[in-house]
């Protein structure tokens, strides 16, 4: 099996300046316009995993934002630094960061487009 079989996923928005704003503050990375005929698609290089590869924020008619059926967890040395960052770049807490106990720590986050995503720790 594969370190980590996830290969892809997208996280739908409705205003793509906003979002990016967002996850880039967060993650201090930068995202970057993606080629896709008929969306509105950002993404970062291959080589930047503080965002996570094949990660893409996407703005796409008719699909919309926030009611996550699945949740995304992002790795963090230490999740508080950036739940810290959520709420200073718009997005806000759904649960500050707890002990999940031997498997480390987790916040939840819900992001300037109502999208909730996790941040993981082991410290």
């Amino acid at each position: 099996m594969r370190k980590n079989p996830a290969v892809w996923f997208e996280i739908y928005v409705q205003d793509m300046n906003r979002a990016k704003k967002c996850y880039e503050s967060v993650f201090q990375g930068k995202l970057e316009k993606l080629n896709n005929p008929g969306l509105d698609m950002w993404g970062v290089s291959d080589g930047d995993d503080r965002l996570g590869r094949r990660r893409r924020l996407v703005k796409m008619q008719g699909v919309p934002s926030g009611g996550n059926s699945t949740l995304v967890y992002f790795g963090c040395e230490d999740c508080s630094v950036e739940e810290g960052r959520a709420t200073k770049s718009g997005g806000r807490i759904h649960k500050n960061k707890f002990s999940i106990g031997q498997y480390g720590f987790i916040s939840l986050v819900i992001d300037t487009e109502g999208n909730m995503f996790g941040l993981h720790s082991m410290k």
